[in-house]
């Protein structure tokens, strides 16, 4: 039976919490002592069942995951020092020299590094695929494939991929699927219900929520994330700091709370962009015009904050005018914290061209969206009368 979210926010991993503190202690310690030869020798040979090292396990790290474990609906759950670890653990604990990798191209820019830099030196390939049409998967599929990345919705063009016709499609030939679902959170998707073997979160982004902490989690079956604590996170060392878990544990309490407004404020900065003659397109899953708009509802409860917009225009002055104007937005990468922010396309990709050089991301935060909107209003009409 799952668990409602109040009982995971609130209560989940802190049964035993000592001396009836409400707050979980941040339990800052690199080791844990044992009051015999015995139990000693049973936590060295059992390093994740026990507390031994900081390196391995932590009361504190251990409530985290506990609850985005409940979250996720998965039934384990590994902390990481940050997302990217997460995700170069998840990947990599299940390929070797000689695999083949299917990755959504629209994908996070350090999951793509993973696979065109890193694991090619391993003699591991890959093959980018748009996601949103199964047959091209099932086309990219070789003897040796064994792993489809997915990332739903993507980072900046937002297209979101099939779950469950993927799933079903990569279990009936031995493929694990691992998606990345820092934009939705649990709150709003659950992979693992459609199918999906590994979910994987930046911590750093809503899960978190205050800008302040950079992490990463994995969530899956016990079998695989046992796999994952003893291949590739002892031996690799990205290692979550106590005194992290705890700020995310902190950031935890009010996850429900602040996705809603996260969305409900999201929706009504689109509508007023829906209609600006400066906005030539708006992407983002729940906006009345996207074609995935069906899919979406299906997949997900509700949307997060960031979404992109394509400015009327191809000339970057324009994009720097309508960027430097912003005063509540903060110009700055992540995302997924209280704060708004932005990110013109053009200020973090080489690969400019009159499709994409107009394109900004936008992460709305907790602010009054009356505020947001007025802020965007006079920035466009700086841009027009340039």
């Amino acid at each position: 039976m799952k668990k409602n979210i109040t009982e995971i926010l609130h209560h989940l991993g802190e049964e035993n919490i000592p001396f009836g503190s409400v707050t979980p202690p941040i339990f800052q310690t690199s080791i844990f002592q044992f009051d015999s030869f015995d139990e000693f020798k049973k936590a060295l040979s059992d390093e994740e069942g026990h507390y031994l090292y900081t390196r391995g396990n932590n009361p504190t790290v251990n409530i985290v995951e506990e609850k985005i474990a409940a979250l996720e609906h998965g039934q384990k759950a590994k902390l990481f020092a940050s997302g990217v670890a997460a995700i170069s653990a998840g990947i990599m604990a299940f390929v070797k020299s000689g695999d083949h990798i299917i990755c959504v191209k629209d994908s996070y820019s350090w999951t793509k590094t993973l696979l065109e830099k890193y694991l090619k030196r391993f003699g591991i390939s890959h093959t980018y695929v748009d996601g949103r049409n199964i047959e091209e998967i099932r086309s990219a599929v070789k003897p040796e494939t064994k792993l489809i990345y997915l990332e739903s919705p993507t980072t900046f063009t937002f297209k979101i991929q099939d779950l469950e016709s993927i799933s079903a499609f990569a279990k009936e030939n031995g493929i694990k699927v691992i998606i990345d679902n820092t934009w939705a959170t649990p709150y709003f998707q659950n992979p693992l219900d459609f199918g999906v073997d590994l979910v994987v979160h930046s911590s750093s982004k809503y899960l978190g929520g205050h800008s302040d902490v950079v992490a990463g989690i994995l969530v899956g079956s016990k079998k695989d994330i046992s796999h994952i604590f003893k291949t590739e996170f002892l031996n690799i060392g990205a290692v979550p700091d106590p005194f992290a878990s705890w700020l995310i544990l902190r950031g935890l309490r009010t996850l429900h709370i602040r996705m809603e407004r996260h969305f409900e404020s999201t929706m009504k900065i689109i509508d007023y962009l829906s209609t600006h003659p400066a906005v030539e397109e708006i992407n983002y899953p729940f906006y009345k015009g996207n074609p995935q708009l069906t899919l979406a509802k299906k997949q997900m409860r509700g949307g997060s904050g960031l979404f992109s917009i394509k400015l009327a225009t191809k000339k970057i002055e324009d994009v720097k005018t309508f960027t430097d104007n912003l005063r509540i937005f903060k110009r700055a990468v992540s995302w997924g914290g209280y704060e708004s922010l932005i990110v013109p396309y053009a200020v973090s990709h080489k690969d400019l061209s009159e499709d994409n050089i107009s394109i900004v991301r936008i992460h709305v935060g907790l602010e009054d969206p009356q505020v947001l909107i007025y802020d965007l209003e006079k920035a466009l009409k700086r841009m027009t009368k340039r």
